[in-house]
């Protein structure tokens, strides 16, 4: 990923916290046609092993695991991918003082690198969907837990996946929020962000003021 320095995010804590926010990771392996990728949603354990550890689980329809299986010591990328927004030159004071503008995007993402082991205990697959279910189900007013389904329906389900531990070996993020613009020019586009209708635009703002300095207190 390229990565200028003022883009550069490397806490742990902050890395991990978009992940558990966007738990929807890109999984990309190299196969012999080229790279597969594959969207899947991820579970981290920040407690394990020194940048963490992620699980997952796939089709086991799906040939993205056999790939993994057959390469035991080849790296993975999973990507996952933050806000995002539009960032129209419109919104910089540089536009009004010398025209020199080009519109950008602004987004935040983290890549994480590591060795990926195949799970096949049907155990791990029941910890592993509960523990996933428990975590996009929480605070919901009527949550579901896998316990509401049948357990020999849920047997099935579980004789019809596959899954993944991925041990964390590297892991960087790039959050790029008009970090490179004046003063001015941040502060125009976090205004015109807030007044966008795009689901993630006042999220984005929020990454403007806090990483340009524009927050008060």
């Amino acid at each position: 990923m390229y990565q200028p320095p003022h883009f550069n995010e490397t806490r742990l804590e902050v890395l991990h916290g978009l992940i558990r926010a966007h738990p929807l990771g890109l999984l990309i392996s190299n196969g012999e046609d080229g790279p597969v990728a594959d969207p899947i949603p991820f579970l981290l354990d920040g407690e394990t092993g020194k940048h963490g550890m992620l699980r997952a689980h796939l089709a086991k329809a799906n040939p993205h695991w056999r790939l993994i299986a057959d390469n035991p010591s080849a790296k993975v990328l999973i990507v996952f991918q933050g806000e995002d927004a539009y960032v129209t030159p419109s919104w910089y004071e540089t536009k009004r003082q010398t025209g020199k503008v080009v519109p950008t995007w602004n987004y935040a993402s983290v890549q994480v690198r590591g060795t990926a082991q195949i799970k096949d205990d049907s155990a791990w697959l029941a910890r592993q969907i509960a523990d996933l279910t428990r975590q996009q189900e929480g605070g919901r007013e009527q949550a579901w837990a896998v316990t509401d389904a049948p357990p020999e329906f849920i047997q099935a389900q579980i004789k019809g996946i596959i899954g993944l531990e991925i041990t964390v070996e590297n892991i960087t993020g790039k959050w790029k929020v008009s970090q490179n613009r004046p003063v001015a020019d941040r502060e125009g586009v976090a205004a015109g962000l807030d007044h966008e209708v795009a689901a993630h635009s006042p999220a984005m703002a929020s990454l403007v003021r806090r990483y340009g300095g524009l927050e008060q207190g």
